[in-house]
């Protein structure tokens, strides 16, 4: 998940661990289905999104061209699926050892494309504040289901 934000920062037991200004809080989970390559189409993608405003009010500045930062988020409750019963299941959910990888992997292309990058901490317990300009929020998925 993308939020457009004009700051946002993550918490860990009452430190801030993590915070930016203008770009990107993304929420990062990963499915069992999720590979290498799913990481490369967001480390390309997601930089590359035109939502930000030009100069005529449109969509059609990417982070990149607007000098943003990216919060990056692991969270693995994107992948909660509550169809049939009031409690979620998580069974689609990727192990943590292995979505831990995948998402430092992502951390770290974004961080060779020179984007700054902030990160909360796997696993951690978090509290993340942020400011969603717009509200701007897009759904991506690596398989394209939307």
């Amino acid at each position: 998940m993308v939020q457009r934000v004009t700051k946002a920062s993550v918490q860990v037991d009452g430190e801030i661990i993590g915070q930016i200004g203008k770009g990107y809080m993304v929420l990062i989970g990963a499915g069992t289905e999720d590979t290498d390559q799913d990481v490369h189409y967001m480390a390309e993608k997601i930089p590359n999104l035109r939502i930000f405003e030009d100069e005529n009010g449109k969509m059609n500045l990417s982070l990149t061209q607007v000098g943003g930062e990216i919060l990056a988020v692991s969270q693995f409750t994107l992948y909660g699926d509550a169809r049939s019963s009031r409690r979620p299941s998580f069974t689609a959910a990727m192990r943590p050892e292995e979505a831990n990888r995948l998402y430092e992997e992502l951390v770290a292309a974004w961080r060779e494309k020179g984007i700054h990058v902030e990160t909360g901490r796997f696993g951690a317990d978090m509290q993340v504040s942020l400011i969603n300009d717009g509200p701007v929020t897009m759904l991506m998925d690596s398989k394209k289901n939307f």
